[in-house]
């Protein structure tokens, strides 16, 4: 079974059979990836910056868990860790689960823009990663440690330039 952590500071949303959330009335709803091993670290901060804004962020550890998030949620924007475990957090370092989440991402009928978090070191295989996602589709690329100030300034041209400064579920 896998367990997605949301972040969460009302009550706890509805859910649709076996356990799948309810399509949420979020403004955006976000994927966010998260492979590192620090419990107090810039991916659990943020939804609780972005919470009061209507913005859900979903933290999934594995590529497992951001699979399965994609089957049950409308995604409208990703963060993606390019040191995703492909299946526990615990089974961390290999970097396999971020990439395949960025092909999984680009195979979406609407596929969200995605923001790819790496590591700061050049080398040969960091290069390699950093070309797959940007042939994935990268709307940016952001290097560790992640500064929250700069993130928030991403998400912001994400809203800008993707969605024409209007929230995804908003009409026109």
């Amino acid at each position: 079974m896998v367990h997605l952590r949301t972040i969460q500071t009302r009550s706890p949303e509805p859910t649709q059979g076996a356990g799948r959330p309810a399509q949420s009335p979020n403004r955006l709803n976000l994927l966010l990836s998260y492979g590192g091993w620090q419990t107090e670290s810039w991916a659990s901060r943020l939804p609780q910056l972005l919470q009061p804004m209507g913005i859900h962020a979903w933290m999934a550890g594995s590529g497992t868990e951001a699979t399965y998030l994609l089957k049950s949620q409308p995604v409208h924007l990703a963060v993606v860790d390019l040191a995703l475990p492909l299946d526990t957090p615990e089974g961390a370092g290999s970097a396999e689960g971020g990439i395949r989440l960025l092909q999984l991402l680009s195979r979406l009928e609407c596929p969200p823009p995605t923001i790819v978090v790496r590591r700061p070191r050049e080398s040969r295989a960091d290069s390699r990663l950093l070309n797959q996602a940007l042939r994935q589709g990268a709307f940016a690329v952001v290097d560790r440690p992640v500064q929250l100030e700069l993130m928030l300034e991403v998400f912001r041209r994400v809203l800008t330039r993707h969605y024409k400064n209007r929230w995804p579920n908003q009409p026109l």
